[in-house]
């Protein structure tokens, strides 16, 4: 068959058949570039797995461009066009939003697994605007925008596939133009899910419940998710439904952060031999570094990886202390990690609009300054199309030999936020940063307790999932110190979007 203009190994090739054949199997021909009707033959399942740099992420992507070209719509989270009975879909899913961003940056339209779940209620008004951006409808006219403001959306849309941040860009809030959010009902076709170790049994089900044809990418190293015994739904798969892509790519040749990696499959690597490689590499390539200190500068955008928390929580303190933050209150700048939604059952339609919006367990967010009314928080929301947002907040802090948080900031009821500059490995799955440090003394202990997981030293594992979440330069911190900070916190690094999105307690009220 003729394959994508690049160069595939034996097992991308191999992959690329088995995925094009259950496409054609659902009236999609990838050879040819054609469409048929949407069969009702039995749901298909097939997962594509491999340790990193074995090309997943390039086949996923090509497959997304030869289904693009064959006709078929790639649906987003944030708008969804009217439907047409002969239309055939495409979603491409992250577990999270840091994990749909990597996507989106090497040009694949992601969006979070919540996004797709959950799809937003336009006003009729609006909608108007949507279409014509989607390139199903004529410009609208719509009372109480000019036509400099539509000129303004249109443009941005051309840039940034996003109709939220195109209709900020005109001018309006989302709680002008989204009503609220609703689950699901209608089936897509096709659905490729990245990160697919992250899934937990609950997210696997709705995503079949979904997709009669889900093509799902993993990474068996890492680490499964709590509570699944050390098992990642791809490994009950049968033989014929799974491909394991072997081969390390020349892209990810003469990467000593992914030699690292690697290195730890060797059995009889020990946890001081794998230092030793690390010290090696660090004498020879500036991408790796033996640092005796944590940075807290680097802190401030990316946490440091650590094992216990315990450890996390002292890290934490000593953040806050090099920055001078006063202790009943948050610096503009300080990171946090979203722990959840906080709201009673009958709030069901909140906890949607909040987690729609990308403020999902896990979340990377950066505290921007309190709103306008007691409680809420004005958020960057790492990883976003539209990263501003304010929301009622339950902010809290842990501190070290106490069971109770100290709570700087408290909502009623809203999205709850841990601290952020130092996160658990297992929290760091499906995110990656440009440099990662790995707080080193925490995965000796881990190798001195000689506990396992799925087979495999528990430190290996750890070890693996910290050092590939680093895209560019990974730092491997030997010593319980920190560096103080050059500089004082600041906002000023962080992307925004025109006219940020505001949440509110009520759904989506303002609270300027």
């Amino acid at each position: 068959m003729t394959l994508p203009a690049l160069e595939f190994s034996d097992d991308q090739a191999e992959a690329w058949d088995r995925i094009a054949d259950i496409l054609g199997a659902a009236g999609i021909d990838l050879v040819e570039a054609t469409l048929m009707p949407a069969s009702q033959g039995i749901p298909q399942i097939f997962a594509v797995v491999g340790k990193a740099g074995s090309g997943k992420t390039m086949l996923l992507a090509e497959l997304t461009r030869a289904l693009n070209a064959a006709g078929v719509q790639t649906v987003s989270g944030d708008y969804e066009g009217k439907r047409r009975k002969d239309r055939r879909t495409l979603a491409v899913l992250a577990p999270t939003n840091k994990a749909a961003s990597v996507l989106r940056n090497r040009g694949v339209a992601a969006t979070t697994i919540h996004r797709i779940l959950y799809t937003p209620i336009y006003d009729p008004e609006y909608e108007k605007i949507a279409e014509w951006l989607a390139g199903n409808g004529e410009r609208p006219d719509v009372e109480g925008l000019t036509d400099a403001a539509l000129d303004r959306a249109k443009a941005f849309y051309e840039q940034v596939k996003s109709i939220p941040g195109a209709l900020a860009a005109a001018g309006l809030r989302g709680s002008d133009f989204i009503l609220g959010w609703k689950r699901r009902e209608d089936p897509l076709d096709i659905g490729f899910v990245d990160e697919a170790s992250m899934l937990d049994e609950r997210q696997f089900d709705d995503l079949k419940a979904i997709f009669p044809t889900l093509v799902i990418f993993g990474d068996p190293a890492q680490l499964a998710p709590v509570g699944q015994s050390g098992e990642m739904v791809f490994d009950r798969l049968p033989a014929p439904r799974k491909l394991e892509l072997h081969r390390i790519h020349r892209q990810a040749e003469d990467n000593p952060i992914l030699d690292l990696a690697h290195a730890l499959s060797d059995p009889d690597l020990d946890f001081a031999g794998f230092e030793g490689l690390v010290r090696d590499a660090a004498a020879r390539d500036d991408r790796v570094r033996w640092a005796e200190r944590a940075d807290a500068a680097l802190m401030a955008r990316s946490p440091i990886l650590v094992w216990r928390n315990q450890t996390r929580i002292r890290l934490i303190q000593a953040f806050r202390a090099a920055y001078g933050a006063p202790p009943d209150a948050l610096l503009p700048g300080e990171p946090l990690i979203c722990d959840g939604i906080e709201l009673p059952l009958k709030h069901r339609k909140r906890r949607i609009d909040l987690e729609a919006r990308g403020l999902i367990k896990g979340a990377q967010v950066i505290y921007l300054g309190p709103g306008t009314k007691p409680g809420f928080a004005r958020l960057h929301v790492v990883g976003t199309e539209d990263p501003q947002v304010s929301a009622a907040s339950i902010i809290k802090i842990e501190l070290p030999d106490e069971e109770e948080p100290f709570i700087p900031q408290a909502a009623h009821m809203g999205a709850a936020f841990l601290h952020g500059s130092a996160v658990t490995i297992h929290k760091a799955q499906g995110s990656q940063w440009n440099d990662v440090q790995v707080f080193a003394p925490d995965l000796f202990v881990a190798a001195r307790t000689g506990r396992t997981e799925a087979g495999l030293p528990l430190w290996k594992r750890l070890a693996y999932v910290a050092i590939t979440r680093a895209e560019t330069r990974l730092h491997w911190v030997v010593r319980n110190r920190l560096a103080r900070p050059e500089a004082a916190l600041s906002t000023g690094d962080l992307v925004t979007r025109p006219s940020p999105l505001v949440l509110g307690q009520n759904g989506g009220g303002d609270d300027d």
